[in-house]
C-alpha cells in the first residue's frame, strides 16, 4: 500500500513520464568532420559565429574541437581547468545536510536511493567528463535512458549527445538534429535530458562558453605561427652564393646552380677553382622578429581567460614571487568551486530531480550531487586545526571525514592498530 501510493503520487510529480529506451540513436553523419580551422580568417571567423547565434551550431562545434586539437597551449589548460573538476570523487548529499526544516528520514532514503542508482550506471563518470566540456563550449546534453528494473522505472544508462547535432530554435531553445528532423531537430522531452550551460547569462546561450572567448587569441596565434614559420625557412637558413667565370657556359651555370641546391640538405659540394663560393649566415647579429614575445602574450592571455591567471602554467620570461603564484593559485580555486556549484546545480535539476519525484512524489527533498574536495597538501596544519577545533572549542567534527581529509583509512575491528599516547 505504502509503495502503491507513493507510485500514484509519482506519477502525478512527474506529469510527462520520461519514456523507457533511447530517444537519440546515433547516425553516420556524426563521424563526418569538416575542418573549418583550416584557412582561417577573421571575417570567416565571424561568419561561424553569427551562424551559430542564428542557432545553427554544428560549424562553430567543429572549430572548437579543431582549436584544442591544433593548439597544444590550449590543450593543456583546457584540460587543466576540466580535470580539477572531474579528477574529484562525487558525492550525494542528502537534503537535510544542505537545508534546514527537511524531514531526515526520507532526504536519507532519497540520497541513498540517488547513490545507488548512480553507482550502477556504468558510463556516469563518462557523462560528467562529457559534461565537463560545456565550459569550453558553454552546452552539453546529455541523454538519460529509463527503463524499468524490478517493475520500477529507473535510469539504467547515460548516452552523451554529439555537439554537431546541437541547435537552438527562434526563442534559443535547445533541440536535436535527427534522422527524421535533419534541419529543425526535435524539442528535448521532459525528464529525459541533462542539459549544462555553465555560463549562462542573459542573451544568447551560446555566447560565454571559453573556447568562444579565446578564438580570436587563437586565430592570432595560429596566424604568427605561420608567419614565423615562414620566416624560419626563409630566412632562418644562410644564403649560399657563387660566383662564376665570365667564360662559364649556359650548362655550366645550370650544372652550378643544381650544386648550390644540393648544398642545402647535403651540405657538400664539388667547385671548380674558377667558381667563388660565399656562405652568409642569416640574422646574424640581429635580434630577429618578434614572433616567439607575441605567441608567449597569446598564450598568457589564454590562461587568463581559461584559468584566471599565468603563474601556475608558465612563467617564462615573468617575474613573480612565491606569494603571488599562491595568489594565482587560490584564483584557481574559486573558479574550481564555481565549476562544481555549477555542475551541482545541473545533475540536481535534470537528473537527481525527475528520479526523487518518479519514486517518492512531489514533495521530497532532492539530494544534492557535489565533489568531495581534494586533500590539503599539508597535513600537518589541518591536524593542528582539528586540535583545536576539537580538544578546544568543541566541534563536532565527522570520525569518516577527518579520516578522509587527512588520508588515513578506517581499521577494521580485525585489524592490529596503534594504540597512541594514554591521555
Amino acid at each position: 500500500m505504502k509503495w502503491t501510493k507513493r507510485f500514484i503520487n509519482a506519477v502525478r510529480a512527474v506529469g510527462d513520464r520520461p519514456r523507457p529506451g533511447r530517444a537519440i540513436v546515433a547516425r553516420k553523419e556524426d563521424s563526418v568532420r569538416d575542418y573549418p580551422s583550416a584557412g582561417l580568417t577573421p571575417s570567416r571567423l565571424a561568419a561561424i559565429f553569427k551562424e551559430a547565434d542564428d542557432g545553427s551550431l554544428s560549424t562553430a562545434m567543429e572549430l572548437f574541437e579543431q582549436m584544442e586539437e591544433k593548439d597544444a597551449h590550449l590543450f593543456s589548460i583546457a584540460n587543466t581547468r576540466r580535470l580539477a573538476l572531474t579528477g574529484l570523487d562525487w558525492q550525494v548529499m542528502s537534503a537535510a545536510e544542505m537545508q534546514d526544516g527537511v524531514d531526515r528520514n526520507i532526504a536519507e532514503e532519497a540520497a541513498a536511493y540517488c547513490r545507488e542508482v548512480l553507482t550502477t550506471i556504468e558510463a556516469f563518470d563518462e557523462i560528467l567528463q562529457h559534461l565537463s566540456l560545456a565550459i569550453g563550449r558553454n552546452i552539453a546534453i546529455a541523454e538519460i535512458v529509463w527503463d524499468f528494473v524490478d517493475g520500477e522505472l529507473r535510469p539504467v544508462d547515460l548516452a552523451a549527445v554529439d555537439f554537431k547535432r546541437i541547435m537552438f530554435d527562434e526563442c534559443d531553445r535547445p533541440r536535436i538534429l535527427t534522422a527524421e528532423a535533419p534541419r529543425d531537430g526535435v524539442e528535448l522531452a521532459p525528464n529525459k535530458f541533462i542539459v549544462h550551460t555553465p555560463h549562462s547569462v542573459s542573451g544568447h546561450p551560446q555566447r560565454g562558453g571559453l573556447l568562444r572567448v579565446t578564438a580570436m587569441v587563437y586565430l592570432a596565434k595560429n596566424l604568427s605561427l605561420k608567419d614565423w614559420m615562414i620566416f624560419a625557412e626563409v630566412f632562418g637558413m644562410p644564403v649560399r652564393i657563387a660566383r662564376y667565370d665570365a667564360t662559364a657556359t649556359e650548362d655550366e651555370k645550370r650544372e652550378l646552380l643544381h650544386m648550390l641546391e644540393s648544398l642545402g640538405s647535403n651540405a657538400a659540394g664539388i667547385f671548380s677553382r674558377a667558381v667563388e663560393l660565399q656562405i652568409i649566415e642569416a640574422n646574424r647579429g640581429t635580434s630577429g622578429p618578434p614572433y616567439e614575445r607575441l605567441v608567449d602574450f597569446l598564450n598568457r592571455e589564454m590562461s587568463k581567460a581559461w584559468l584566471g591567471q599565468t603563474l601556475t602554467t608558465d612563467i617564462a620570461g615573468q617575474s613573480g614571487s612565491v606569494a603571488a603564484s599562491r595568489v594565482h593559485e587560490e584564483v584557481r580555486k574559486d573558479i574550481l568551486a564555481d565549476d562544481i556549484r555549477k555542475e551541482g546545480r545541473t545533475i540536481r535539476r535534470d537528473l537527481l530531480g525527475p528520479m526523487t519525484r518518479l519514486r517518492f512524489g512531489p514533495h521530497t527533498p532532492v539530494p544534492f550531487f557535489t565533489r568531495r574536495p581534494s586533500r590539503p597538501a599539508n597535513t600537518r596544519e589541518l591536524a593542528e586545526v582539528l586540535d583545536v577545533a576539537v580538544n578546544q572549542l568543541g566541534a563536532k567534527v565527522p570520525l569518516a571525514w577527518a579520516h578522509d581529509a587527512l588520508g588515513i583509512p578506517n581499521a577494521a575491528e580485525t585489524d592490529a592498530f596503534l594504540p597512541g599516547r594514554t591521555p
